[in-house]
Order: C-alpha cells, then sequence, then structure tokens
C-alpha cells in the first residue's frame, strides 16, 4: 500500500476518533451520602445526554464545600465544584478557614449555573420530648463531620443560648438515621436540598419531629427563612420554618469558553428532565442568577445572553 494512502487512511481515522471524543470534566460535589451528590450524578447524566455526549462528566465525592474551594488551588483544566457564594467570597478576602490560602489562588473562579440551595433540617425522634430548640437542654445531637451543615448546627446552638447545654456529636452523618433509630442519640443536624435523602430515610423509619424556628431566631443566623412544605416527610404534617443558603457551580478560567458554553446550555437544557427525577429542581430558574458574587464565566454569559435571560451588571 502506498505511503500517501496509509496517510490518508490515518487522517480519516484521527477524524472520526477527534469527533467521537467527549471533552471531559470532573465535578467535585459532596459526601455520597448527601443530595448535593445525588445532584451531581444527575446533573453528569443529563448534560451528557443534552450536549450528544458532547461532554462527559466524572463525579468526584467531597468532604464539604470547603474542600472544594480550596482544590481551585491545585486543580487545572475543566475542574467544577458546587459551593455556596459566601465561601468564596471568604476565600477571595483571606478570611476564616481560608486566612492562610493566598486569595489570588482564587482570583480566576467564575460562576456557571445554580442548583437548589443547602436547608437546614433538625431531626430529633418523636418519642424525644423535644418539640422546640430549647427542649434540646440536655439531649444529644449528632451534627456531622466538618461539613456546613455541622457548623451551621453548632452555630446555631450557640445563637439560641444553648452553649454547653446541647452534647454534640461530631461523627459521620452516614451513621446519623441508625444511631437515631437505636436511640443512641436523640436527634441530628443536616444540610441539603429538600427532600433529603437521609431525613426522608429517617422519617421512613422512625417517627420523627422537624424543628421550626421562629423569625426571630432565623434573623439572629443572618440567614435566608425558608418553609418545608407539610408532608414533605412521612408523620411531619406541618410547616416547618428553617434556614437556607444559596448554592452554585462553578469553575475557573482554566475552561475554555466553547465548553463553559456548551456545560451551561446543556444543564439548563436538562432541566425539564431534572424536575422529573425531583421537585427539588423546579425552584432554580434564571431569577436564581441574583446569588451569585462572582462573574460569570464567558462561555456561560454567552449563553445567558443567547436566551435573553437577566444577568446582573456586577456578573458580566
Amino acid at each position: 500500500m502506498k505511503l500517501s494512502k496509509i496517510l490518508s487512511i490515518a487522517t480519516i481515522l484521527a477524524i472520526a476518533l477527534n469527533a467521537n471524543a467527549s471533552e471531559r470534566i470532573t465535578l467535585k460535589a459532596a459526601k455520597s451520602t448527601s443530595s448535593y451528590y445525588q445532584m451531581a450524578v444527575q446533573i453528569g447524566e443529563d448534560v451528557s445526554k443534552a450536549s450528544n455526549k458532547d461532554l462527559s462528566v466524572t463525579i468526584e465525592e467531597s468532604q464539604g464545600s470547603v474542600q472544594n474551594v480550596k482544590e481551585v488551588r491545585k486543580r487545572k483544566g475543566n475542574y467544577v465544584f458546587t459551593t455556596p457564594p459566601a465561601l468564596i467570597r471568604l476565600a477571595k478576602n483571606k478570611k476564616a478557614m481560608f486566612k492562610n490560602d493566598n486569595p489570588k489562588d482564587y482570583s480566576k473562579i467564575r460562576s456557571l449555573f445554580p442548583i437548589p440551595y443547602l436547608t437546614m433540617h433538625m431531626v430529633v425522634r418523636a418519642d424525644s420530648g423535644i418539640k422546640t430548640y430549647a427542649d434540646l437542654k440536655g439531649k444529644s445531637l449528632l451534627i456531622g463531620k466538618g461539613s456546613f451543615g455541622a457548623k451551621e448546627a453548632k452555630k446555631y446552638i450557640d445563637l439560641f443560648g444553648l452553649k454547653n447545654d446541647v452534647k454534640l456529636i461530631n461523627a459521620e452523618l452516614s451513621g446519623a438515621v441508625t444511631a437515631l433509630k437505636n436511640g443512641q442519640i436523640d436527634g441530628f443536624a443536616t444540610s441539603g436540598s429538600y427532600p433529603a435523602p437521609n431525613v426522608i430515610e429517617a422519617s421512613a423509619s422512625d417517627k420523627i419531629r422537624l424543628l421550626s424556628m421562629s423569625d426571630e431566631q432565623i434573623a439572629k443566623t443572618k440567614r435566608d427563612k425558608i418553609i418545608i412544605p407539610a408532608g414533605t416527610y412521612t408523620g411531619v404534617d406541618y410547616d416547618v420554618a428553617t434556614t437556607t443558603l444559596p448554592v452554585g457551580v462553578y469553575t475557573t478560567t482554566d475552561m475554555s469558553e466553547e465548553t463553559a458554553y456548551k456545560l451551561t446550555k446543556a444543564f439548563w437544557e436538562s432541566k425539564p428532565q431534572l424536575e422529573k427525577q425531583n421537585i427539588w429542581w423546579k425552584a432554580i430558574t434564571f431569577k436564581n442568577l441574583n446569588m451569585f458574587k462572582t462573574k460569570l464565566h464567558k462561555g456561560a454569559l454567552k449563553y445567558y445572553m443567547e436566551v435573553n435571560a437577566h444577568v446582573p451588571q456586577s456578573l458580566k
């Protein structure tokens, strides 16, 4: 066979392989037992379908949003992650858990799209006698380990005048439902979009209560108020007032404009399918772009401009 013919065949094969190649994206989410890991899996699967498999999303388990943000310092390429906007603000201002980091390392972070917000759940056994936060005095509460929910729960206990009066257990949330059912703990705190899988599991295996906050308590937390409707969980036949925190999906300027455009477009085009999988996706609309405090990636902005979404000037 002539060399020119061999080269022609090789060229055709190279073009074919390139045409079938998927752009690889890594999405760092949350612990595998959390609702945010479940969301990440749904995003990965549906984005791949919506992009005609142009995008291939690998989901990575994480210990929490702080780890997701910190990994920006060493990750290259198509690194995508979930986190509340507040943590990025802390990172860029060298505060709290980022006080020893170089804020310049976080300057390349860019916004993509919002996802269902973090919602605090304070779950207690129905037979524990606990009906309000004040009733937690002298009780045991598993709050998780190193997660946003753990930090929030501890903060609320302190804010509501219960410091040193509640036994806080820093253990993995994966064992919370079993510990509650076996009477080893009186309750547990968890954060995630409702309906949260571990709370669904707890309500299905035992009678539980969810604690509501008063408007005064919510004001002290400096978080937004959200109502978990009655009937969301088995046996919880009343509305629950609690707190919520926005969450978004981010990447960095290492991602190309074309890839960010494809990813953002695929997400929004797959949202009807996501809504069929979980009701929590219905709460996400273009209006939620207002929660971002970090500029949009140029590729994401291109998509929002195409569909005439209202984008705050601060994000452009």
